[in-house]
């Protein structure tokens, strides 16, 4: 944008530029940034900002992250995990005295959850951690699961 145009150039020679001749134009006169959100702010912080202020929850002082991983999988999902040529295998009937292996681990999972149904054919599953429902649906499937560290 030119000069010519701009707000400043316009304003030369007006004392108050525009800010009114009362109040003024001061540079700051409410804090900066978040002041004032418990004293003079407070309705504004209140009303739009609610939960800024105060602490929630406990603090895990050395929270290490890659303790904590731990991503889940439905049964439901398993198949899909599956390369599809070997899908197809199954799913057909062709391979019928085997059963896929599915390492949880390698796959990037390390739970298994017992949400939906198994297909017909039997699986060997192995994973870190595997609920109670999951370990009974596989089982009574006629696979196996093989707990790993």
């Amino acid at each position: 944008m030119p000069t010519r145009f701009s707000k400043t150039r316009k304003h030369r020679g007006h004392v108050s530029a525009g800010h009114g001749r009362v109040g003024k134009h001061r540079k700051h006169p409410g804090g900066r940034g978040m002041a004032g959100g418990q004293h003079h702010h407070r309705t504004n912080i209140d009303k739009y900002h609610p939960g800024y202020f105060g602490k929630v929850g406990m603090r895990h002082f050395h929270l290490q992250r890659n303790h904590e991983w731990k991503p889940i999988i439905n049964l439901d999902k398993l198949v899909t995990l599956l390369p599809e040529d070997v899908r197809e295998k199954y799913v057909s009937g062709e391979a019928k005295d085997t059963a896929p292996v599915i390492d949880l681990l390698n796959l990037g999972y390390s739970k298994l959850l017992g949400k939906g149904r198994l297909p017909e054919f039997p699986f060997v599953v192995r994973a870190r951690y595997v609920s109670k429902l999951a370990e009974r649906k596989i089982t009574e499937a006629g696979g196996v699961i093989e707990l790993v560290a």
